[in-house]
């Protein structure tokens, strides 16, 4: 594809083309985890799904992990910008006068950050991919970059290039793919203020800081993912987005395996991108014609990391596998989002929770990576069936999600095939007996299992062979 200036050429093309096989092609998967750290200060984390470069479009299943940095980043929004009471009161009783954004530099520390710790927890959660946060919208970048002197981790704070020590950990401990979270605008830059102030007619900002930014993480890290955000309402135009895209497609180092995101200027997102962004926390609940994302956070309230969270803020282990049945069944990416502390760890429960989506994904993978989604996506006699197809297998995936105390499953939209129909529950060696209800459905006896004797937890699979 030659350069162009249009935006929905340059990210229709390449993008949702390039969208859909999975950056696993001889695992044929497409759970995929990405996870963000922008250890910004106290190391907020947020999870966001992509779509690795060999997918097709019409391939799904992807779940993600994403650290995005400092907790201080949201809470200098409120308390310099909005000026919130509570977040002014609490500054004037816990820190000096005259304490600025910039005094947190030195405490964001990253002492315990152990990469290769990080990366244990990420493949265990079975996830394919991580996306780290190499700056957010307050401007701390993660490496030392030359456009950001004084104000990255290098320079200041932990005094290391977070971006480098976790690429080679994920690289060499997993068969993760790398990617990188950055974001176009920074609040308070003096330059990108210029130009909001100027109606973004003129464009110090990207030019001299953001753009610049951005071919710095490409030829030094290497991505397979760009995962942009916060554009500040200004248009593409300004940011020079199709540029620096048709660069990164055509020229860079890795133009042969990146893909890209849809937040690259105002009116872009959710309408031009190599997946769909759309909102964060965004689940429509049906089946989209583009690839998509569901963004969103395992502690309810936020997306950084609260010293005062308490244990109900948290979504449940539940809570999650219904959120990536759910997010799968409708053609999208499941990005769980996570926040680390300002010293570098991944506190215990958002580790915990990672965990256990690997032990259910080791039973139930099958019904997640390299599915498509199926003419239906939820059963409509049964609530909380949600239905998957294995393509190469020819089997239609039901992961349902309370087991029925009568011990028997009825579903309303497959239809068996006398003599041929085969129903497996995946962890159980016996195949299940079933009724055909004709063009009503199936209704599956379930195996009288202890609780020890189940194959799994918070959800099971059925495998239905030869339906209609």
């Amino acid at each position: 594809m030659g350069r162009t200036s249009d935006l929905r050429g340059l990210l229709g093309e390449r993008l949702f083309g390039q969208v859909g096989l999975g950056l696993v092609s001889p695992l044929k998967v497409m759970l995929r985890l990405k996870a963000r750290l922008q250890m910004t200060l106290e190391l907020r984390c947020v999870g966001r799904g992509l779509f690795p470069p060999e997918a097709s479009q019409s391939d799904h299943g992807l779940y993600g992990a994403l650290y995005e940095g400092s907790s201080f980043m949201c809470f200098w929004w409120y308390w310099q910008k909005e000026k919130r009471a509570p977040y002014v009161k609490f500054m004037e009783a816990n820190y000096p006068p005259g304490f600025s954004y910039e005094d947190f530099g030195p405490l964001f520390t990253a002492e315990f950050f152990d990469p290769n710790q990080w990366a244990d927890i990420l493949k265990a959660s079975g996830a394919k991919y991580v996306v780290l946060t190499s700056k957010h919208h307050e401007g701390f970048t993660l490496w030392g970059s030359k456009y950001s002197w004084n104000w990255n981790a290098v320079d200041v704070g932990p005094k290391r290039d977070l971006v480098a020590e976790l690429a080679m950990s994920v690289r060499n401990k997993t068969d993760l793919h790398f990617g990188l979270y950055h974001s176009l605008f920074e609040w308070f830059n003096p330059l990108f203020l210029e130009d909001a102030t100027n109606v973004f007619k003129t464009r110090k900002f990207p030019a001299s800081k953001s753009l610049p930014e951005l071919y710095e993480i490409v030829t030094k890290y290497q991505p397979e993912i760009i995962w942009s955000d916060g554009n500040g309402n200004a248009p593409d135009t300004y940011w020079n987005s199709t540029g620096f895209l048709a660069w990164l497609y055509n020229d860079s180092p890795v133009r042969d395996t990146v893909v890209t995101n849809d937040r690259w200027g105002v009116g872009s997102i959710c309408t031009h991108g190599g997946f769909y962004t759309c909102s964060d926390r965004y689940n429509p609940g049906h089946l989209l014609p583009h690839k998509w994302e569901n963004c969103m956070t395992i502690d309810k309230r936020s997306w950084g990391y609260r010293r005062n969270a308490q244990l109900d803020d948290y979504l449940t282990i539940e809570d999650l596998v219904k959120q990536l049945v759910e997010t799968v069944s409708c053609g999208g990416n499941l990005l769980m989002n996570i926040g680390p502390t300002h010293d570098g760890r991944i506190a215990v429960i958002f580790e915990e929770r990672l965990r256990q989506m690997g032990a259910w994904l080791k039973v139930n993978g099958e019904a997640i990576y390299g599915t498509k989604p199926w003419r239906a996506q939820n059963d409509t006699v049964t609530p909380e069936v949600w239905y998957t197809f294995s393509p190469e297998e020819g089997q239609v995936n039901a992961i349902f999600l309370n087991w029925p105390v009568s011990g028997t499953l009825e579903l309303g939209e497959p239809q068996a095939k006398l003599g041929e129909t085969q129903v497996k529950l995946v962890g159980y060696k016996e195949l299940l007996k079933w009724v055909a209800l004709g063009e009503k459905g199936i209704v599956i006896a379930l195996p009288q299992l202890t609780p020890k004797q189940l194959p799994c937890q918070w959800g099971w699979t059925l495998q239905l062979i030869d339906i209609n």
